[in-house]
């Protein structure tokens, strides 16, 4: 299936200076936020506990502003409130900066006094809980499975393709994760598990759309040489627009639908697939490609696989 019905002739190649200076700066940028103003971290990773509570129809009139209200009465002003599943379930998620682990009866406090407040008996479906120290040893596993994802995606190039590919496709991984999770310290969004499957998805994601990319490059490489490999470069994304239109957009609109639609618990994990399908589409094309263009240029690009085998004749 074919997005475009003829075959497109964009100068991608054009624009490379511009859109690899526009990187540069945008993750720059996106370093110094998480450097200076960091992330709005969930319970996850600085330790808290979670309530999901349901509320009887007997309470009344309950929303969020309500519930708040009450908790601040209890000595809870920082926590968080979400609405979970439809209305009439009359169900809400509240996060708690304290852990059992310093207070046992916090959990026990607070639905004593919801149930106080409300005048009805408040329902508990779950109680989690997480330390600080756990809080902190999750975030270094998080460090570390994105570092572990960009070595083995590396070697996988390494061998897969030249070295000269390697890179490129690994500082395209780079900026993606850098500048979706810049965006989220830019606008203080909640950073917890679910963003950190999303950023690991978007790692996924990218290196398949420039696999693709380095794929068409190698087998245009094996036809007419390097010579022109500007030339050969854009005349590969060009041939792998179409595909790389249809999956991103089709991606696209299953993420607008959990973005729009979807419970506030899962907003943050498809915010972060909404930038980063974007953003690693963008970083296949002029971040992978650009670094790979200048490491050949300046340390030559390994012999087409059809000269190799004249070569060997």
């Amino acid at each position: 299936m074919e997005f475009f019905k003829a075959r497109t002739n964009y100068d991608f190649i054009g624009k490379m200076k511009f859109m690899v200076t526009f990187s540069t700066v945008a993750i720059a940028l996106s370093l110094l936020l998480i450097a200076t103003k960091g992330f709005n971290f969930g319970i996850d990773f600085v330790g808290g506990t979670l309530v999901e509570v349901q509320i009887p129809e007997s309470a009344g009139a309950v929303d969020e502003g309500r519930l708040r209200e009450m908790l601040e009465k209890l000595g809870h002003a920082d926590a968080a409130i979400v609405r979970v599943g439809p209305p009439e379930e009359r169900t809400y998620r509240i996060s708690l900066l304290g852990s059992q682990e310093e207070n046992r009866d916090l959990s026990v406090q607070v639905v004593k006094g919801l149930g106080e407040g409300l005048g009805a008996e408040v329902t508990v479906k779950t109680i989690d809980s997480i330390g600080p120290r756990v809080g902190k040893e999750l975030r270094a596993s998080a460090l570390y499975a994105i570092l572990f994802s960009w070595l083995g995606i590396m070697l996988y190039i390494w061998f897969r393709f030249e070295w000269q590919y390697a890179p490129g496709a690994v500082l395209a991984l780079i900026h993606d994760v850098t500048f979706a999770a810049g965006m989220f310290s830019l606008f203080g969004w909640e950073f917890d598990m679910n963003v950190l499957a999303a950023l690991l998805v978007i790692i996924g994601y990218s290196i398949n759309d420039t696999i693709v990319i380095y794929d068409r490059i190698r087998e245009t490489v094996g036809m007419r040489g390097t010579a022109e490999l500007e030339d050969v470069v854009n005349e590969a994304t060009n041939a792998t627009l179409s595909r790389t239109i249809l999956t991103s957009g089709l991606t696209q609109v299953v993420v607008v639908a959990i973005l729009l639609l979807g419970w506030p618990v899962l907003r943050g994990f498809a915010l972060a697939l909404f930038i980063g399908i974007f953003v690693g589409t963008y970083s296949s094309i002029y971040v992978a490609s650009a670094l790979l263009i200048w490491l050949s240029r300046r340390y030559g690009h390994p012999a087409p696989a059809k000269a190799k085998a004249r070569a060997t004749a």
